[in-house]
């Protein structure tokens, strides 16, 4: 049996659990250290025991819906591969489309910058990483969550203070710039949600309550307190909640205008209060 014969055959049962073939070939490859012309000249070649083992091994986790992601325990944001695994969400695009907003329009030099539920430390890194002037702190209600950032940030030899803290609770300094991504979706739409994401990721890290607009309610409720007088805010946000936190936000913020953001596939994906 070729490389061929057992990828389409591996893929084919992948797909009947929902699972996308895609993904065999992305992780073995990874594992492998192949490139995707190496994939193709393999294609003709018996494999040997060794990569079956392998491939056999990259289907059992991907049938029991585990992201390819955790498989690799590594994952791809903003220029970096970031350590990931259970006890985090695994960052996503429209995430680096909310680090790319942040930066273009932030040009200072020495900003003091505050990353609420961090997660995996990919907002906070990045912003560390291409501001090392900026002094970022990076705050999770988990503390496996922080635990993993903090190997991130030690792994990037980048610097950033971490604290556990339930959103803003208990915090007593002020900053220019408030980010957060935080878990939005409600539990009513669970049905959009992959099966991967549903069996694999951290639940506390995705669903809130209140239609998913609690966590966002409770950072309007205290981030007067804690933004100086200057001060923004970017919030990555459900693709049907951008009218809903632009009210909580204007309501907080009667002074700052609120903006409704629209991702590269043109869903609402971010508010800034600024």
């Amino acid at each position: 049996m070729t490389y061929a014969s057992l990828f389409k055959s591996y893929g084919d049962q992948l797909e009947q659990v929902g699972e996308e073939r895609e993904a065999l070939t992305f992780v073995f490859c990874q594992l492998k250290g192949w490139t995707y012309t190496d994939f193709i000249l393999n294609q003709g070649k018996v494999p040997s025991q060794a990569d079956q083992e392998l491939l056999e091994k990259i289907v059992c986790q991907l049938k029991q819906h585990v992201p390819a992601q955790y498989i690799l325990g590594k994952a791809h944001f903003h220029g970096m591969d970031l350590l990931v695994d259970h006890r985090v969400l695994i960052p996503r695009p429209e995430t680096e489309e909310l680090v790319d907003l942040i930066l273009a329009e932030n040009p200072a030099e020495h900003l003091t910058v505050l990353d609420v539920g961090t997660g995996s430390g990919a907002i906070a890194l990045s912003l560390a990483r291409y501001c090392p002037n900026w002094k970022v702190t990076a705050l999770d209600i988990s503390p496996a969550a922080l635990s993993l950032a903090q190997e991130n940030a030690q792994q990037q030899g980048l610097d950033v203070t971490f604290l556990q803290s339930d959103m803003l609770t208990g915090l007593t300094k002020s900053v220019d710039l408030i980010v957060s991504n935080p878990p939005y979706i409600a539990e009513e739409d669970k049905d959009e949600v992959g099966q991967n994401v549903l069996a694999a990721e951290p639940h506390l890290a995705l669903f809130a309550k209140e239609n998913g607009l609690a966590l966002y309610r409770q950072l309007a409720k205290q981030a007067p307190a804690h933004l100086n007088k200057e001060g923004k805010i970017y919030l990555e946000i459900g693709y049907k909640q951008g009218q809903a936190v632009q009210d909580l936000f204007a309501q907080a913020f009667p002074d700052k205008q609120v903006r409704v953001l629209k991702d590269s596939l043109g869903k609402d994906r971010m508010v800034v209060v600024s």
